[in-house]
C-alpha cells in the first residue's frame, strides 16, 4: 500500500461567513479563559516543584544521617565483640580476676549491647524514612511532569489561538494552514526541550548526583577500609564513564558534529551503529553512486527524516533488521529506509495520528521533496525519500 504525503488544504465555507467582530470576541474570551487556566496550572506546578525540592533535600539529609549511623553501628559491633571476648576471658579465669573486674566487664558488655541495639533501630528507622521519602519524591516528580505537560499544552493552545488573527476574513484558509503548521512547530520545540531536559535530568544529572554521593562515601572509607574504598572508586570511575556516554548521546541527538565535519553518510552510519548497540537490531547501509557533500540545510533535513524513520523502527516495529540505501543521482538524492518489522496500515488516519510522520512530511515540504511510505501488517515498512539537489 502506497501513500504520498503532501500538504493538506483546509476549506470551510461556513468560516468565511463569520462576522469579524464576533470571531474576535470569541477568540478573546477563549484566550482569557485559557490564560486563567494556565495560571492555575502553573501555580500547581510551582507548588509541586517546591515540595519536590524540599523532599530532595530531606532525602539527602537522611542519606547522610544513614551513612553516619552505618559507620557508628560498625564501630559499636567491633566494640561489642571485643567486650564479649573480654567477658569470656574474665569468666574463664575467675580465680585471677576479682569480682569487681568481672562485674565491670559484664556492665561494659551490657551497655555496648544496649547501645548497639539502639543504633541498629536508628539505622532501620532511617532506612524506612529514606524509602518513604524516595516514594514521595517519585510521586511528586510525576505530578510535576504532568503539570509541566499541561502548561506546555496550554501554551500551545494559546499560541495557536493567538497567532495570525489579523485579516481573518480575507486570510481564513491560509490562516488555518499556518496555525496548524505553527502549532506543530511550537509543540515540536516544546517536546524537544522537554525531551532534552528529561534526558539530562534522568541521565547525566542523576549520575553526577550519585557520583557526588559515592565520592563522599569514598572519603569516609579511605581511613577505615582501604579495600572497600578502592572498590567504590572503581565503581565511581564506571559511573563517570556512563555519565560521559549519556552526555555524548544527548549532544549527538541535538546536533551530530559529524554532520558538519564528515557529511550525511558517515553520520547515518554512526546512527546505525548506535541503534545496533542499543537495541540489537541488525543495521546496514548501502551507498549507490558517487558520494558527495550536500548543502547544509539539505543534509540536516535528510538526516532528521532518516533519524525519525529509524526511531520509529526501533520503538514500534519490533524489527530484527533495518537497511538504509542512499543513492546519489544528478539533480537529486534518494534515500530508502526498510525494515522487516510488524508493519502497519498506512492510512490517512494513521498518518495524521503519527506526530513523527507529520514532522517528516513537514521537513520534506521544506526541502521540496517527496516522501512515500509503504507498509502492511506483518510485512514490514519502507520509507522512500527523494530530494532535489543543486
Amino acid at each position: 500500500m502506497k501513500r504520498e504525503l503532501g500538504t493538506r488544504t483546509f476549506k470551510d465555507g461556513n468560516m468565511m461567513n463569520l462576522d469579524v467582530k464576533t470571531l474576535d470576541k470569541i477568540v478573546k474570551n477563549t484566550l482569557s479563559a485559557v490564560e486563567k487556566g494556565k495560571a492555575q496550572i502553573f501555580e500547581i506546578y510551582e507548588a509541586a516543584r517546591n515540595e519536590m525540592e524540599n523532599v530532595k533535600k530531606d532525602v539527602e539529609r537522611v542519606k547522610q544521617e544513614a551513612i553516619y549511623i552505618i559507620f557508628h553501628v560498625d564501630e559499636l559491633e567491633k566494640k561489642e565483640r571485643r567486650a564479649r571476648l573480654r567477658l569470656m576471658e574474665v569468666s574463664r579465669n575467675f580465680t585471677v580476676y576479682s569480682e569487681e573486674d568481672i562485674k565491670a566487664c559484664y556492665d561494659e558488655a551490657k551497655v555496648l549491647q544496649v547501645n548497639l541495639a539502639v543504633a541498629r533501630e536508628q539505622e532501620q528507622s532511617l532506612r524506612r524514612q529514606r524509602d518513604d521519602l524516595e516514594i514521595r519524591l517519585k510521586q511528586l516528580k510525576n505530578t510535576v511532569e504532568k503539570a509541566e505537560g499541561l502548561v506546555s499544552q496550554v501554551g500551545v493552545v494559546l499560541g495557536y489561538l493567538g497567532s495570525e488573527m489579523d485579516n481573518v476574513v480575507n486570510q481564513i484558509e491560509s490562516l488555518q494552514q499556518s496555525q496548524v503548521f505553527g502549532a506543530k512547530i511550537i509543540k515540536a520545540q516544546e517536546e524537544e526541550r522537554r525531551r532534552v531536559a528529561r534526558e539530562i535530568h534522568d541521565g547525566p544529572a542523576q549520575l553526577m548526583a550519585n557520583i557526588v554521593f559515592r565520592a563522599e562515601v569514598c572519603e569516609r572509607l579511605i581511613d577505615i577500609d582501604v579495600t572497600r574504598a578502592k572498590t567504590e572508586l572503581k565503581d565511581l570511575r564506571g559511573q563517570v564513564r556512563d555519565c560521559l556516554k549519556e552526555t555524548r548521546k544527548i549532544i549527538f541527538d541535538l546536533r551530530p558534529m559529524t554532520l558538519d565535519d564528515l557529511g550525511l553518510v558517515p553520520t547515518i552510519k554512526k546512527l546505525l551503529e548506535t541503534i545496533e548497540e542499543r537495541s540489537r537490531i541488525i543495521a546496514d547501509i548501502r551507498v549507490i553512486g558517487e558520494e558527495k557533500r550536500l548543502d547544509s540545510y539539505v543534509e540536516i533535513g535528510l538526516f532528521r527524516i532518516v533519524q525519525e524513520a529509524l526511531n520509529n523502527v526501533e520503538k514500534h516495529s519490533e524489527a530484527r533488521k533495518v537497511k538504509v540505501v542512499l543513492e546519489f543521482k544528478p539533480g537529486f538524492v534518494i534515500v530508502v529506509v526498510e525494515d522487516d518489522g510488524k508493519g502497519f496500515e498506512a492510512t490517512a488516519k494513521t498518518d495524521n495520528a503519527s506526530f513523527g510522520i507529520l514532522g517528516m512530511r513537514e521537513r520534506m515540504n521544506l526541502l521540496n521533496g517527496q516522501l512515500i511510505i509503504e507498509s502492511a501488517i506483518g510485512k514490514g515498512s519502507k520509507v522512500h525519500i527523494k530530494v532535489p539537489i543543486a
